[in-house]
This record gives structure tokens, sequence and C-alpha cells, in this order.
């Protein structure tokens, strides 16, 4: 059995109201941090534990914090990003409403670190229940001393607010959520300068996903050094994984980084497996932003070795032959599964949420959606596929923020692995209305799932 850092008492009842949390030992980072340790040594045991950012970037979360300015008689301010909207991911979702207590733990040391002494949670709109819990859980803090005026009589303040987000894709992205946040339309703004340095109403801001500040708990507990040493190479820590598609097993799971994917897919203790028998066809391993992965590329990097889940092992290959970790929304889609026809429904996605601020997202995604629906309803042309892969050049690099690269990706990996099934809605129209190209050579050979199957 992995190791469970944020999860481990996840199935406790009562877990999500203060008392039950304490007997559990909640609250015990925010007492070791604000009685014994100074906000410059939380950030530096961050460092040293290794977190990644847990949103979908990974970029290093102790760093991060780090370039955090300091100006005398400036506030400063840390944003929870909670505005989870991407397909395929549900991870913080689920951790705001079983062990809220863990956030809001984490976002009153990760304040003490930054100088914070205000504080915001900006929640999915749509997530009405969880911003409920999140409130209520505020209030058991706040009337048991770990939030407002003089915290455990250290002089240290902090106020913590929750919003209710825009009810846009966009508002996830850190700039957006900022505008949001402050009353506006939520447009990315140009950086620099990045939010570090002129955030949440101009003042130094650090933004951070739930899973990321709920980890800072094991991490001030445990400390650093231990933290480093669960995860491979520059994965430290533990990862908090959405699981779903065809599946035997879907939901959230929380790995330690480095478990083979082949494991994760088929041991009993995650997900058992590809659902009703079937076998596996492709993938999409980090949220639908992300490359999708034919299942033989999924398991075994190119050259036949075992692929991990960590940042590193999932992007080996590059965009080629890789993928990327991402959120952690782990999608499985087995062999009636139409490649054509999921790649159409995430373009419709990025289509719709695309804010219009820049051209070849605005247009460039309308172009997506449209070519892939003339496809997948037996109308396209084989210089369509071609077009899919020059709109998706065009959009890649060449927006202020990362929807277009996150629009581009999906559907030019989709043409690269599996661009016989896309001719094949070409010269099949009829056909491909009523059945589904299947396996061809996507998947691994049959004798290698039985074997996979049996572990």
């Amino acid at each position: 059995m992995s190791r469970k850092l944020l999860l481990e008492h996840i199935n406790v009842p009562g877990i999500n109201t203060l008392e039950v949390y304490r007997q559990k030992g909640g609250y015990r980072a925010v007492e070791k941090a604000i009685k014994t340790l100074t906000p410059d040594e939380v950030v530096e045991e961050v460092k040293k534990s290794g977190l990644r950012g847990r949103g979908g970037a990974g970029f290093p979360t102790g760093m991060k914090w780090s370039f955090l300015a300091k100006p005398e008689g400036v506030a400063r301010y840390l944003v929870c990003n909670a505005d989870e909207s991407e397909p395929g991911t549900f991870k913080d979702r689920y951790l705001m409403t079983y062990i809220p207590h863990a956030l809001i733990e984490g976002m009153i040391v990760s304040s003490f670190a930054l100088g914070a002494n205000t504080s915001y949670i900006y929640v999915r709109g749509e997530m009405m229940p969880q911003i409920r819990i999140l409130e209520k859980a505020i209030a058991e803090a706040k009337a048991a001393g770990f939030l407002g005026k003089n915290i455990l009589g250290s002089g240290y303040d902090l106020e913590l607010y929750v919003q209710p987000g825009g009810g846009a894709y966009i508002c996830g992205e850190e700039t957006a959520l900022l505008e949001s946040l402050e009353g506006k339309r939520g447009n990315p703004r140009i950086k620099p300068p990045f939010p570090a340095i002129a955030g949440l109403y101009g003042c130094p801001t650090v933004v951070n996903n739930v899973e990321s500040i709920a980890a800072v708990v094991p991490i001030i507990n445990d400390g650093g050094d231990e933290y480093a040493k669960i995860g491979v190479g520059r994965s430290t820590g533990t990862k908090l994984i959405s699981a779903s598609g065809n599946l035997v097993k879907p939901g959230v799971y929380e790995i330690e980084l480095g478990l083979p994917v082949e494991e994760f897919i088929y041991s009993d203790e995650y997900c058992g497996g590809i659902a009703n028998g079937k076998r596996l066809k492709a993938t999409v391993a980090g949220g639908s932003s992300v490359p999708i992965l034919p299942a033989n590329l999924t398991l075994k990097y190119a050259n036949g070795e075992p692929r991990l889940m960590s940042y590193e092992s999932l992007a080996e290959g590059g965009f080629a032959t890789g993928t990327m970790l991402g959120s952690g929304g782990f999608i499985a889609f087995d062999e009636d599964q139409c490649i054509v026809r999921n790649t159409w429904n995430f373009s419709r996605f990025y289509h719709h949420e695309s804010c219009g601020q820049c051209s070849p997202c605005r247009e460039g995604t309308g172009w997506l959606e449209k070519v892939l629906h003339r496809l997948e309803y037996g109308h396209g042309k084989m210089s369509d596929i071609d077009l899919l892969v020059d709109v998706s050049r065009k959009i890649e690099g060449n927006t202020i923020c990362p929807l277009g690269d996150a629009a581009a990706w999906p559907v030019a990996s989709a043409v690269r692995h599996f661009r016989d099934e896309f001719e094949w809605h070409v010269k099949e129209p009829v056909k491909c209305l009523s059945s589904n190209y299947g396996l061809a050579n996507y998947a691994v050979p049959i004798e290698k799932q039985a074997v996979a199957e049996e572990k």
C-alpha cells in the first residue's frame, strides 16, 4: 500500500468537522509554524520538500514563493485557485468536500510563510456545496483561534475569505482569476508583470492550487526532507489522481509519484483494469489539455521500458511519444471509443471557453471544432486532417495564456497517433456514423494485456 498524506483519514466519520480533524492531528502544522518557525523557515521547508504545483504546470512551489516581492508597507496576498474546471479533473472538489480543514490549515501556514494577512479561496462558481462547506470550516477555525486577530497569541493576523468563481474555465488561469476576484471580466493579463510583483489589487500575490496548499501541512509536520524521500527524482511526494473513463474503479486516488502507469490502471489497489473486460485503447493522463497517448505508449516508453506516474516519466519522448502529468485528470478510453468524437468534444469545450481576447485562440478553436465536426459526421475531406494540424500549430504559443495550447495539443496529438482513424472517417462517411474504428494498431498486444490484468 502506498503512503497517504492527504487522504489518510478521508473515510473517518466526521473528518469534515474541526473536532474530529483535530483528533487526527489537525492544525499541528499551524501550531508548529507559528510558534516555532519563522516565515522564511517555512518557505525553506517547502523548498526542501521539492513540492511542485499540483494544478497542472508543475512549477516548484517553494521557488514560486521565494519570488514574492516584499516592498515595505504593501499588502501581500495568497489566493487559492479552486476553480477546478479542467475536464477529467475532480480531485480538488473531493478534497474540499470531505476534508476541508486540510485546505484551511494549509492556507493558514502558507499565508504565514508569505506574510499575507488577507487570503482568498476562489472556488468554481458551480461548486456551491463546497463553498458552503468551506465557509463552515472557516467559521470553526476562527472560533477556535486559528484565524482572525493574534492567532495563537503570536501577533499574526489572518482573515480568510471564500469567493465564488465567475463561471468560466478561463478563470482558472491565475491572472484571469485575479481579474475576476477584483470584480472584472476574467480575461488573462499580459505578463510581465507577474502576480508575484503586481497581482491582486496591484500587490504582490501568490496563486496556488488546492492540492499544493494542502500538501504544505504534511511538509511542515514531517519536515521537507522527509517529504522529499517520497516519490522519484524531481517528482517528490504524493499526488491526487482523478481517474475516470472506462475503468473498473474510477475515483480519486492518492499515489506516490513514480508508481508504474500499468500498476495504476490494472492493480486492484487502484483502478482495477478496464471496465467490462475491454482492452485499453488510449489515455489522457493529465486532464483534457494534455496530449492523448495510445495504450502502448501509455504503459511503456517507445524503447519498451515501463512508464511511471511522474512529471518526468510521462513527458519522456516529448510530444512525439509522451504527454504531461498536468492536473492528474486521468481518462481511460477502451477499444469501443471513437478518438475523433472525443477530440471533437474537447474542442467544443475549448471553443466555448475561449475568452476571445487573442485572435489565434478565438478563431482557431472555432475552426478546430468545425473541422472535427465535419470529420465526425462523415462530411470531412483528407485535407481536413492536415488542416487540423496546421490550425493547431498556428494557435500553439501565440496566445496570452495557455488556453490556446490546451486547445491545440489534444488535437495535434490525436492526429499524430490516430491518423488512420481520422482517414477512416473520410473513407467511410456512412459507416463512421453507426460504428467505431476500434483498436487498429494502437493498443498493446492482447497477450500483454492479459498479463497486466493477471497482475
